[in-house]
């Protein structure tokens, strides 16, 4: 079968190869072959070391298919279901599942770092979180498998998997805006675009999407953005909604030490910062002491969108459903696997036409 495999960290291309194979699946987990998958900027950052992966491996995390088969212990899902995948498979029994932050699971996830999911040639090859979904097929434990209706397109069940999670998530799970609130968003790639969206269905009033490219404020305004702006005009639109003093919420979705820094500085005095990008070890944010305390903001990291898939990819289809969640309208791009690069290349190179890109299988 066809997988697109990082050969090292550092490479910014991938080795799209035909010779690739699924391990297996073992008694409590599925095979599923991949329908569509989400080109994601966690791809990349894995890709140049930004993020844990190892290597080789089989890229993506982002994906929706049938399921092929399932391990003797798997009772709830049949050949011919249609999942979206998750790369945090909630276990269900750690502290942090019974606790309410399935989120944080780290069950599968130490098992995704020490068992090689595929094999290239005759070389064991791990996939990327645990997942691998540029591939035509892959197993994963159950877990990592959400059951979707089989009217949901499979590029739909796709964007579930991560960036919508993610980026709705982050708002009504993290931050738990409050409807009427103003809402600053720092970052208008798919996971900003999906922030957006996110405060819109919580009922915010204003929605400030920031983002230095232009040519990404309309598509910010019609996800449901009321105002947007350049970095360089943020101070004077907080100044113009909020009198200077801040809005309610600032939302950072880049993972820069100055765009966080900046999300904290819009955000008025008992606000709330909510940090979603995903930031490298020499991204340094300080903050005084005395400002801390002065200010009481509070600062939260919105890991997955704070996210239970098993609760919320249901959530998010039913406000898909009734029509208050436009999901097709964030695929910017279809390409076939073997142009997996090009996409990489267009997401790399900051393509402002671009929310999200879908690799399809058929």
């Amino acid at each position: 079968m066809k997988a697109a495999v990082l050969k090292q960290i550092g490479d910014d291309e991938l080795d799209v190869r035909t010779d690739a194979a699924v391990v297996a699946p073992g008694p409590d987990e599925v095979h599923v072959r991949i329908r569509a998958a989400g080109i994601c900027h966690s791809d990349v950052s894995a890709m140049n070391g930004t993020l844990p992966a190892l290597a080789p491996g089989v890229m993506g995390h982002e994906g929706a298919g049938e399921v092929l088969a399932v391990g003797e212990q798997v009772t709830d899902l049949a050949p011919g279901d249609h999942v979206t995948i998750t790369f945090v498979p909630p276990c269900g029994k750690c502290r942090e599942c019974l606790h309410g932050q399935a989120h944080l699971c780290a069950v599968h996830t130490i098992a995704a770092f020490t068992s090689p999911r595929f094999e290239v040639g005759t070389e064991p090859t791990f996939g990327f979180a645990g997942c691998g979904t540029f591939a035509e097929e892959l197993v994963l434990p159950r877990d990592g498998a959400i059951k979707i209706d089989p009217d949901v397109p499979f590029e739909v069940g796709a964007l579930l998997g991560c960036g919508v999670l993610t980026g709705v998530g982050a708002v009504l799970n993290t931050a738990q805006v409050e409807p009427g609130s103003t809402v600053a968003v720092i970052g208008c790639g798919g996971v900003g675009i999906s922030v957006i969206q996110g405060a819109r269905l919580a009922g915010a009033t204003e929605i400030v999407a920031v983002d230095p490219v232009t040519q990404k404020h309309d598509a910010a305004k019609r996800f449901g953005a009321t105002h947007a702006t350049t970095p360089d005009g943020f101070d004077e639109l907080k100044q113009e909604l909020t009198g200077g003093a801040g809005f309610d919420y600032a939302i950072e979705v880049v993972g820069l030490a100055a765009t966080i820094r900046s999300a904290y500085d819009a955000t008025r005095r008992g606000g709330t910062v909510v940090i979603v990008g995903a930031g490298g070890e020499d991204q340094k944010v300080e903050f005084t002491a005395q400002e801390l305390f002065i200010n009481e903001r509070k600062i939260l990291p919105s890991f997955y969108g704070s996210a239970d898939p098993r609760r919320d990819i249901d959530r998010m289809l039913r406000f898909w459903r009734a029509g208050r969640l436009d999901l097709e309208g964030m695929v910017s791009r279809r390409l076939a696997l073997s142009d997996i690069n090009d996409g990489l290349a267009a997401l790399q190179g900051g393509d402002a036409a671009l929310v999200r890109q879908i690799v399809t299988f058929d």
